[in-house]
């Protein structure tokens, strides 16, 4: 069952007429009280509803279940906003985004308006005009995407954008892309069961994020998000907390750091790196519901190394066990025992992943492992004080300015962590020397519009993952305010500081990209939108490759390099959002920077 409401309320009323039902289920507000009978829902706002200002609009989504054949139907009654309303549940029905005309908020103009057996009460907002009213029945994902104008406060700082909601939306997208059998409470309507067959040599396999618009599951670029997701909610959990997204967080990083347990077999030294094939999977535009070519599945072991894809991992797993530690003791013990079985093979089998499995080299080719064995001896070290790991990763480290942070180079992240354990100046220097590179006047050029632009593919990539290492050397004490300026100018304009007003996450505020290249969105069952056909689903919290370097940038599901989506993309994003957002609640962030266009 689906609403859209406005932000002028405290409690929401649901009344189920037709049976008692098994499960309500909500994304965007607390169930406050059930009846009994378990037809009475008290529904409340969560606390980051509060940042949702007038003239925005808040959309709220509900699944109820109940036994029978009978669709669950009742009212709702938003407290002091008018008569019920009623709806009827309508399970596995195309969604219809009927819109009626604007609703008149002058006191002497309210009046009700309905459509599609919905009726919807007008809601009083400051005697101001609220956007069309869209009233849609059927089960959708949760989402809400608000107009920011003047900017939100959150008991601290204003932010120009409501970071808070860009960092939960980031976390519906990587539900959208799980594989395996989908939990209960999947979110994502539109997503079912897939890849129940992924195995190597007869292990199960299945489970983890397809990696892009498509659906090969690639170990090294998953084991980069995980672990850069993870590191974000060490730092930043206030964050996840105030915006109600804490728990939603934990069953995110569930997701890959269970299928890494399953990928290394410690008894046989096996770890698999890949399951399918980029070039048959390329040449199938479909869900992945409805896969039907072959997965084969590739591995590293030692007479076939890949340290580099190894490493990555064990820092996924370490620090999974780190923020794990106190949500659930049991589970971060098993992660942390993986990652140090892990860790020593790696390290007793040096290698480059893609030299091992040349079916990566295409998509994911590898230049090297140092780094990444830098980043997970740290996060080992971090995790268990054993003096060894911090040696080691001192022997892996490289003072060079790296090009960027992303699935291929990790210096600056293990520079960032060998600051963070010893407190040495010259670590300090280097993060420094990164993001002075990065920032106005660096090496790496700027878009006429302030988006640092290091490579055409996954521009807004390498820009998010650069403000994600400066929110986080915030934490730790390096760069202040300047850094977090330059992290906020990025982010920024990701989300709408840009020539064209847009936002390049999808499903943040009104302005954001319809025909992402993307197959489980593009595409229903028996068929899929054409290529200048909006998706028929919204892929929640996406972040779309980004512009070219004069800001150039077209809605085109063709173009894969700009309007591709992919996990790696999203996870310095995210973590920047939620670093962003730790210091607005903490009345510690700066001004936003002014926009260049």
């Amino acid at each position: 069952m689906n609403t859209n409401i406005f932000r002028n309320y405290e409690t929401l009323l649901f009344v189920f007429h037709t049976s008692m039902l098994l499960q309500l289920m909500t994304w965007v507000v607390e169930i406050e009280s059930t009846s009994s009978s378990k037809t009475e829902f008290v529904l409340t706002n969560k606390n980051y509803d509060k940042d949702v200002l007038s003239g925005g609009d808040l959309k709220i989504d509900f699944v109820a279940r109940a036994s029978g054949s009978t669709a669950p139907a009742g009212t709702e009654t938003i407290e002091g906003q008018g008569p019920p309303s009623t709806g009827k549940q309508q399970p596995n029905q195309p969604t219809d985004n009927s819109t009626v005309p604007p609703v008149s908020t002058n006191k002497s103009t309210v009046s009700t308006v309905s459509t599609n057996n919905a009726t919807v009460p007008p809601v009083l907002i400051n005697n101001s005009t609220v956007p069309p009213v869209s009233t849609n029945i059927s089960t959708v994902p949760s989402s809400h995407f608000v107009k920011l104008t003047p900017p939100p406060e959150v008991g601290g700082a204003k932010m120009k954008y409501d970071y808070g909601n860009a960092m939960g939306l980031s976390i519906l997208f990587y539900d959208a892309q799980r594989s395996g059998k989908l939990p209960s409470n999947n979110p994502i309507p539109w997503r079912g069961d897939s890849a129940m067959g992924d195995n190597g040599d007869g292990h199960d396999l299945t489970g983890g994020w397809y990696d892009a618009g498509d659906h090969v599951k690639f170990n090294l670029p998953m084991a980069t998000s995980a672990h850069v997701l993870g590191w974000g909610l060490e730092k930043f959990k206030d964050a996840y907390e105030h915006a109600g997204k804490l728990d939603d967080m934990y069953d995110c990083l569930r997701t890959p750091l269970d299928y890494f347990m399953k990928c290394w077999i410690p008894s046989q030294q096996t770890y698999w790196v890949q399951v399918g094939d980029g070039g048959a999977d390329h040449a199938f535009w479909g869900r992945a519901e409805d896969m039907h070519m072959g997965r084969p599945a590739y591995k590293i072991h030692p007479g076939a190394p890949g340290s580099d894809a190894a490493g990555n991992t064990v820092s996924a797993l370490a620090i999974g066990a780190v923020v794990f530690q106190d949500k659930d003791a049991g589970y971060s013990a098993k992660l942390l025992e993986a990652a140090k079985s892990l860790y020593e093979f790696a390290k007793a089998n040096p290698g480059i992943y893609s030299n091992s499995v040349p079916q990566a080299k295409a998509f994911y080719k590898s230049s090297g492992y140092t780094d990444e064995m830098c980043e997970a001896a740290a996060e080992l070290y971090k995790a268990t004080k054993d003096q060894k790991y911090l040696t080691d990763a001192k022997s892996f480290y490289d003072p060079a300015v790296a090009l960027g942070y992303f699935w291929d180079k990790k210096q600056p992240g293990c520079q960032l962590l060998l600051w963070e354990l010893t407190q040495e100046a010259k670590y300090k220097a280097n993060i420094e020397d990164f993001i002075a590179s990065y920032a106005p006047g660096g090496s790496v050029p700027m878009t006429p519009c302030g988006l640092t632009y290091r490579n055409k593919w996954g521009s807004n990539r390498y820009a998010a993952n650069a403000a994600f290492i400066a929110v986080i050397a915030v934490a730790d004490g390096i760069g202040g305010d300047k850094f977090l300026n330059y992290a906020m100018s990025q982010i920024n304009y990701i989300l709408g500081d840009n020539n064209l007003h847009l936002s390049y996450e999808i499903g943040f505020g009104n302005n954001y990209p319809k025909r992402p290249h993307h197959r489980g969105a593009a595409c229903k069952p028996g068929w899929c939108a054409a290529s200048w056909q909006d998706s028929p689903n919204i892929l929640y919290g996406g972040l779309v490759g980004g512009p070219g370097q004069n800001d150039d940038y077209q809605d085109n599901r063709d173009d894969y390099v700009k309007n591709e989506v992919a996990c790696d993309y999203n996870a310095g994003f995210q973590t920047a959002c939620a670093g962003l957002y730790h210091f607005a609640i903490n009345n510690q962030l700066p001004p936003s920077p002014p926009a260049k266009c």
